[in-house]
């Protein structure tokens, strides 16, 4: 009997402390995506290359800036400015601009499709030959978009280098290159109106001007 009930004892103190392992992973795993993802969207900002890929169906590549709130980015067909209140989109082959409220879903198709919190999340990470593999798993009951994130970073910088999202059934394919992080001006944010004042039609979709 004694040896029984030292038994279970040791498988006790054995499946503690793989509970307490798994719980210091996962908090050191989220620890690390929240310095990464403080390095991309701080309030230092970066700026980086992005090359799309929606499974097969929707291909794009793009360069993107980001400061605190503010976002600007530039693709073969839109070129966006976004200051944190108002959103600017330039559609070059349309000659139009379209005015947004700065955290409208309905500035694109994709705005409303990418969307969650960080404490949405389960996490874990694992070490790989080319970095860090930072892997976010979405709760039950959790209400945002995303449902999975594969994100691998570089061991040392922490730099961003490829990101997998899963989003209802289909995962989204992001390729980061060129990641620069600090030294952005206020001003690339700030919607340069005199560029588009002749040939371009503006098209206020901002709720205040309904």
């Amino acid at each position: 009997m004694r040896r029984i009930i030292v038994f279970m004892m040791g498988l006790l103190l054995v499946l503690s402390a793989a509970g307490e392992t798994r719980q210091s992973r996962a908090g050191v795993a989220r620890a690390t995506f929240d310095r990464v993802y403080d390095k991309v969207f701080g309030d230092q900002g970066a700026s980086l290359r992005y090359d799309v890929n929606i499974i097969g169906i929707y291909k794009t590549s793009g360069t993107i800036w980001y400061k605190g709130k503010k976002q600007r980015f530039s693709d073969e067909r839109v070129d966006t400015w976004n200051d944190g209140r108002t959103a600017y989109m330039v559609y070059r082959k349309k000659k139009t601009v379209e005015i947004h409220d700065a955290n409208s879903d309905k500035k694109d198709k994709y705005s409303g499709k990418f969307k969650f919190s960080l404490d949405d999340f389960d996490y874990d990470m694992e070490q790989q030959k080319d970095g860090l593999l930072l892997k976010l798993k979405q709760r039950k009951g959790a209400k945002g978009t995303i449902k999975e994130v594969h994100a691998l970073v570089d061991a040392v910088s922490y730099v961003p280098k490829h990101v997998r999202l899963k989003v209802s059934f289909f995962w989204t394919t992001i390729k980061i290159s060129n990641f620069k992080s600090g030294g952005l001006s206020d001003q690339l944010f700030v919607f340069p109106r005199s560029k588009y004042a002749n040939g371009y039609k503006f098209v206020d979709k901002r709720s205040s001007s309904k």
